[in-house]
């Protein structure tokens, strides 16, 4: 599949946390190639609990020949490690970061302190201040809202300033609704927005999982297709089917309409990627 001039297609990946882990990643990551992806993701925990991981699997990625981009968390982390990781990517020739306040890490009460950071915009100024523009860099969007956000435009204004705070583009959490993403992109332009506001995509592959995860980060599964979902119970082939024919159909809705690109959120295994991505035509 070949997209319009200009659509890029990028791919996440997170730390694997063993060697069989890590076995699963370098199989995931060797069927994904042929995508071509612009740039390869790859996540950082909570409180920076995968950051070691974040920066191996990161040279890893680089040595494979990806452009590799770290998530960057700015929640329990004071400046000056936020500094010292930055001069490790800038020294392993890392040219983009997806900046983020990140989750918190389980037992913190709080946000912030005297040398830490509490949003990401603070971040991404950061960035700015101590990189200059050797770094490009992507934020979070959420086209459904931010589940700690206190309404919609509050939340389109915490969004306006990460960009105007220096960011170059930005990804969404994923949706299963392109109207909500055409709607968020159009209020964020008419507040002056204009970097490329790419969709963050969702493969599905299995219920508990899917609703597990839009339950904790305020994305919102059309109760259509929870009911289908719910109806297949344990048949894995039926759940991947369904999920490939719908999330296939709603990527192509979105690139005719000439979205800067796709984000895929892979979760370290291929074949949903790969079946969405084949079923796509220009």
């Amino acid at each position: 599949m070949t997209t319009h001039a200009g659509q890029a297609l990028s791919l996440e990946f997170f730390p694997p946390r063993d060697e069989a882990a890590q076995g699963r990643l370098h199989d995931t990551v060797a069927a994904l190639r042929s995508i071509n992806p612009a740039y390869v993701s790859v996540t950082f925990g909570a409180g920076g609990t995968t950051r070691d991981g974040t920066l191996e699997t990161v040279r890893q990625l680089t040595d494979l020949g990806f452009d590799a981009a770290p998530h960057l968390s700015c929640i329990g982390s004071t400046r000056a490690e936020l500094c010292n990781l930055l001069d490790q990517y800038k020294a392993q020739g890392v040219r983009r970061i997806v900046a983020l306040r990140g989750d918190m890490p389980s037992g913190m009460g709080s946000v912030g302190g005297t040398d830490m950071l509490s949003y990401a915009h603070e971040l991404v100024s950061l960035i700015r201040e101590h990189s200059g523009d050797w770094f490009h860099i992507e934020v979070g969007a959420y086209p459904e809202m931010h589940p700690q956000a206190s309404g919609p435009q509050r939340d389109l204004q915490h969004f306006v300033e990460k960009v105007n705070a220096g960011a170059n583009s930005a990804i969404t959490q994923y949706f299963f609704n392109a109207d909500a993403y055409f709607d968020f992109v159009d209020r964020a332009q008419m507040m002056g927005v204009s970097i490329p506001i790419v969709p963050g995509i969702m493969p599905i592959t299995n219920h508990t999982q899917l609703m597990r995860f839009s339950e904790m980060c305020g994305a919102e599964v059309p109760r259509w297709i929870r009911l289908r979902l719910a109806e297949m119970g344990d048949d894995k082939e039926s759940i991947r089917s369904f999920g490939t024919d719908v999330v296939t159909e709603m990527c192509q809705t979105l690139l005719e309409n000439q979205v800067p690109g796709l984000h895929f959120y892979t979760l370290n295994n291929a074949p949903a990627t790969l079946a969405i991505w084949k079923g796509l035509h220009p």
